[in-house]
């Protein structure tokens, strides 16, 4: 997979720097366009500084957005891609809740502007010189609440929020433009609750205001930036009445993103496919926060809130498929992602603000 040039849209984000991180070290060049709106050029050093001058020199980065056309057709005209993996996009589900339409316009019209200028370039082929492979980043969110559990990649989809609905049309979409044109090669890969850090603690997840997810808020209330949790709902039908997620870290999604772009590049006969990337578990709100304080030794107040809009009760992962075809299976549990998230929050209170409170 040596030289093979990989597009990466979102790639200063959160999952982004890590998988950018992956892909380097595995040997691919590295394209990434952010338009830094939820990111900052800072993540990017650090991704520099960990793999050091010899990869460094195969990572280029452009400031565009992928729903402005003209950034994009730059980017094209002037690389040739084997394969994307498309990150950009919003991802808060209480924010898609109270504003839809910003939703709707940077995650479906950006996405939809994506695969016109893919398919511009003929950026379709075996490796997507012109792109056919297209690592798509989906979501668990199109599970909505199962009926069924752990969820299978095969099951009914029922998005609860805007935000999920965004992931569940452009599933659709990608299905549509496959079967429209059979030498597209894509892959759906719906994730769980990414968490943690590289283990350096160089890189990791620093939201702009206040977190919408779980982790960075808990490490943000153990630093002293935030008084407390806000847990909202503890009347949900489970073991402690907190919601339960399936919580995966950041690292081990980004080597399925790596093994699935491998099997882009590899297999002709993939068509549009989904798997699963999450650990098979499912972890409560108030077991994450013990784990959180058992491995950093910090107490985390708790206040007690409402349930929010479009939250389900419980989703975690079926992991068969992509352990039977991807060959691919997360390492690390809940004390390793506590770990790491706080080895990060430790050394980068502020995030990659440095000692600016923000």
């Amino acid at each position: 997979m040596k030289g093979r040039r990989i597009l990466v849209t979102g790639g200063a984000g959160f999952i982004g720097t890590h998988t950018v991180l992956e892909l380097l070290r595995q040997g691919f060049l590295v394209s990434i366009v952010d338009n830094l709106d939820n990111a900052v050029e800072e993540a990017m050093l650090r991704v520099i500084k960990l793999v050091r001058p010899k990869l460094a020199v195969n990572l280029e980065f452009h400031q565009g957005d992928i729903r402005n056309a003209g950034d994009l057709e730059k980017l094209f005209s002037t690389n040739q891609f084997d394969a994307v993996i498309h990150f950009a996009g919003h991802k808060a589900v209480a924010e898609s809740v109270a504003r839809p339409i910003k939703y709707f316009d940077n995650n479906l019209l950006g996405s939809i502007n994506l695969y016109k200028i893919m398919e511009k370039y003929n950026c379709k082929k075996v490796c997507f010189t012109s792109f056919q492979l297209f690592g798509f980043s989906s979501s668990a969110t199109v599970y909505g609440q199962p009926k069924e559990i752990p969820c299978k990649e095969d099951i009914q989809l029922n998005a609860m929020n805007p935000y999920g609905r965004t992931k569940l049309y452009l599933e659709g979409i990608a299905q549509d433009i496959q079967k429209g044109d059979p030498e597209w090669r894509i892959i759906l890969l719906r994730y769980f609750n990414p968490v943690g850090a590289h283990y350096s603690g160089e890189i990791g997840e620093d939201p702009k205001g206040i977190p919408n997810n779980l982790m960075p808020y808990i490490t943000q209330v153990a630093v002293g930036r935030l008084p407390e949790l806000n847990v909202h709902g503890l009347d949900y039908p489970t073991r402690d009445g907190t919601a339960i997620r399936d919580y995966i870290h950041v690292m081990d999604l980004a080597d399925g993103h790596v093994v699935a772009l491998q099997k882009l590049l590899e297999h002709k006969d993939i068509g549009c496919v989904a798997y699963n990337l999450g650990t098979g578990r499912g972890t409560s709100v108030l077991e994450m926060v013990a784990a959180f304080e058992k491995v950093s030794g910090m107490k985390i107040p708790i206040k007690h809130c409402p349930r929010r809009p479009g939250d389900a009760t419980e989703v975690y992962a079926s992991t068969e498929k992509s352990a039977k075809e991807l060959g691919w299976k997360a390492k690390y549990g809940i004390s390793e992602m506590c770990r790491d998230q706080w080895k990060w929050a430790s050394q980068n209170p502020f995030g990659y603000r440095s000692n600016s409170k923000c």
